[in-house]
């Protein structure tokens, strides 16, 4: 068995010449909010302030816009595709509704109409459930067979991202006490309240392999979790500023984490130590590992380079060789 140490330095050396990053410029006429890239790995959805969608195709290397989705007339705050059909992407939007575009189509296959101004979105690994959460801490719960609200959950404290376990059985809110609460599903009885942090806790992902869930806060923490023992296994510490997007590799070793930073820090799962980290000019609101290989999408809050005063509207993907 390899040690931890081997594959800590393994991992290191091989982003030692992998670290070029390609740029979709003016993919957005503002600022990027979500990357996501979908199962197969062979699409990458962006959502933006512009309240449009646009998604790429990855080949060889390059990013191309397949085609930018419009009908959302609010800001497009998260986006989640289907976990095993490639072809399905939900997006969650202030407009007060949740919409699934299928991309082999090219268009909206439906929407649901909603109560309040939609922050976040997750589709449950199972397929079954969209989970949205809006800006009055209200979850609600879709459907997908019917496209029908199966159930609304008002909470008394501030939500600021949900996701599912990856049985689909469990559900995670992280909230403004530095909690996360772990509920039941499709009961929604409160199961357990982890004390994760002592500030903010902003947001939640779990590892696609199902071993680790991480968290990250405003005290600029990342805290790894064991998913069965709901146990801290360890802390990152290398940001300095509140953590607003983590990520997972498709195989569990990497941890992604950015903040206003102008850095990306990758760390090991193992061992908590620093494999890489990518520098950045600007805040960074969302990080995305590629469902296959070492290649991580980004987006920054980077400026027009002909008129600081506009949003690039760019988002990036890194992990190349040249």
């Amino acid at each position: 068995m390899v040690s931890s140490k081997t594959q800590l330095a393994e991992l290191q050396e091989y982003f030692k010449g992998h670290n070029k990053s390609r740029e979709a410029s003016k993919a957005h006429t503002a600022k990027v909010h979500s990357v996501g890239w979908n199962c197969d790995g062979r699409r990458l959805a962006s959502g933006s302030f512009d309240k449009t969608v646009a998604v790429f195709t990855l080949d060889r290397e390059r990013l191309n816009k397949e085609s930018t989705y419009r009908g959302h007339t609010g800001s497009v705050d998260q986006l989640c595709w289907h976990a095993s059909m490639p072809d399905l992407l939900s997006t969650a939007s202030g407009d007060k509704t949740v919409r699934i575009w299928d991309v082999r189509v090219g268009k909206c296959a439906t929407f649901i109409n909603t109560k309040g101004e939609n922050i976040n979105i997750t589709w449950s690994p199972d397929g079954h459930t969209i989970a949205v959460g809006n800006k009055e801490d209200l979850v609600t719960f879709i459907d997908t067979r019917t496209h029908k609200i199966r159930a609304e959950e008002q909470f008394s404290f501030e939500v600021n991202e949900i996701a599912w376990s990856n049985g689909s059985d469990l559900f995670f809110l992280t909230n403004g006490q530095g909690c996360v609460h772990i509920l039941n599903y499709p009961n929604l009885e409160l199961q357990q309240v982890l004390k994760a942090h002592p500030s903010t806790c902003i947001c939640i992902e779990f590892d696609p392999t199902g071993k680790y869930f991480a968290t990250g806060s405003a005290d600029a923490l990342v805290s790894l979790w064991d998913a069965e023992e709901l146990a801290c296994l360890r802390v990152f510490s290398r940001l300095d500023w509140p953590v607003r997007t983590i990520s997972f590799s498709h195989d569990g070793k990497l941890l992604a984490s950015a903040s206003e930073d102008l850095i990306i820090d990758i760390g090991d799962t193992e061992t908590g130590e620093k494999v890489a980290d990518i520098s950045v000019d600007a805040a960074t609101f969302t990080v995305a590992w590629h469902p296959k290989q070492y290649i991580l999408a980004y987006a920054c809050d980077d400026k027009d380079a002909n008129d600081r005063r506009r949003d690039a509207g760019s988002l990036k993907v890194w992990g190349f060789s040249e």
